[in-house]
């Protein structure tokens, strides 16, 4: 198999997991991406740290989708959509150099 093959079954998969789990599991795929990020490969600390960042990611969307639209809101998911998106597409690119 080459390099786009294997990139197609990341995106299949991740995107399946996504579909499955709701679009709030989205926060499993990208708080340990983010905190590898913070702490680097220090074990010790990434899964306390993947924790945090999950919940402030999670805490960060729910206040953005009461307060964007005062008198409605919108899904929470929708703003972790919004939130990690950008940054998948960050580490694609980077990836790739």
């Amino acid at each position: 198999m080459n390099r786009f093959s294997h990139l197609a079954a990341a995106v299949g998969l991740a995107g399946s997991c996504v579909a499955v789990s709701g679009s709030i599991g989205f926060v499993g795929l990208i708080a340990p991406h983010l905190a590898r990020r913070l702490v680097g490969s220090r074990h010790q600390a990434l899964l306390p740290v993947t924790a945090l960042v999950g919940a402030l990611l999670i805490i960060t969307a729910d206040t953005i989708a009461r307060c964007a639209f005062m008198p409605s809101e919108i899904p929470t998911g929708i703003v972790v959509a919004v939130i990690g998106s950008p940054y998948f597409l960050f580490l694609l690119v980077r990836s790739k150099a």
